[in-house]
């Protein structure tokens, strides 16, 4: 296997490459990313590695997509702009990275024949749908721009798997953390943030009154999801499938829980309105993923959590 991992300095493609590099069966592991919201210190460790590879390009311009895939087998396509607000806040740039970035990686996969790709999606495709836990085959009123590009994703993964004979698996992601993930910045998410608050004794902005709910997720379950769109031999075709625990946390019991690992003090909150475009409360159906691919999640939260604080401990300082 040669595999191409689009946004492979991000915080999700960079702990990808990690565990491809690790196994026998890849022979290269490709990385294409133009350092936008990623950072080439995020594959420092991967540098001398023969079967890595790096090149700084970007998904926009279809040159880069095609000098990316050549010899190339599978792609894990991870690049994109990420953010409900930022989508808010720049629409147009959004959907330039996240959909005509997307129509790019499919034009080059098809011109150089590879069939197999795997992509990332998102929960925030279910909008305002009350159902819970969240099914892939009911979605409600998309909220943002940015689920707005989510799920112009699927459609076009949809007609390239009928009318080029593809396999696309896409991935809805939900609330994904983690090892590389960036604490810093505007748009950064809310576990890094709370982890960082926490170490430093500051008090988090909590969105809402704390009972916004996530189904928070270990990076290592969209790993494996990754490895077993890329490997498991599926029929042609189009496939979304929910990357999730299974289980919910409100943001103030999250909160609860870090400050526990850390030993700060859970009262220092400060509660904050509710975001625009947000979705109030997530739980995913795991059932298809687990019996279709073969999927096994790692939902002790707790453990994942302490894992990511001992990460931030080195990376803070």
């Amino acid at each position: 296997m040669r595999v191409l991992i689009t946004g492979g300095a991000g915080f999700i493609g960079s702990n990808l490459v990690k565990f491809l590099l690790g196994q026998e069966n890849v022979d290269e592991v490709r990385v294409m990313d133009n350092l936008a919201t990623g950072y080439r210190k995020n594959l420092a460790e991967f540098e001398t590695n023969p079967k890595f590879r790096f090149l700084n390009g970007d998904i926009r311009l279809a040159k880069d997509c095609e000098e990316a895939v050549k010899g190339v087998t599978h792609i894990s396509h991870q690049a994109a702009l990420g953010s409900v607000p930022r989508s808010i806040e720049d629409p147009f740039t959004s959907h330039d990275v996240n959909v005509n970035g997307f129509i790019n990686i499919l034009e080059a996969a098809r011109k150089e024949g590879i069939q197999t790709i795997a992509y990332a999606s998102s929960s925030a495709v279910y909008g305002d749908s009350e159902l819970s836990p969240k099914k892939e085959e009911v979605t409600g009123k998309l909220l943002s721009p940015y689920a707005a590009t989510k799920m112009a994703n699927e459609l076009y993964a949809e007609v390239y798997s009928k009318n080029y004979n593809m396999t696309l698996t896409g991935f809805r992601y939900f609330n994904v953390f983690g090892p590389k993930q960036d604490p810093t910045g505007a748009y950064a998410a809310v576990i890094p943030i709370f982890i960082s608050h926490a170490l430093k004794g500051q008090a988090p902005i909590i969105n809402g009154d704390g009972t916004i709910t996530r189904d928070f997720t270990p990076v290592s379950n969209v790993v494996l999801a990754n490895w077993l769109a890329l490997t498991k031999n599926c029929s042609e075709g189009h496939y979304v499938y929910n990357v999730a625990c299974g289980d919910s946390t409100s943001l103030l019991n999250l909160w609860e829980l870090i400050s526990e690992i850390v030993g700060s003090p859970r009262e220092n909150v400060i509660f904050g309105p509710v975001r625009k475009g947000d979705i109030l409360f997530s739980l995913a159906d795991i059932k298809a993923i687990k019996e279709d691919l073969g999927y096994e999640e790692d939902s002790d939260l707790k453990n994942a959590l302490k894992s990511a604080v001992d990460y931030y401990k080195q990376s803070i300082q």
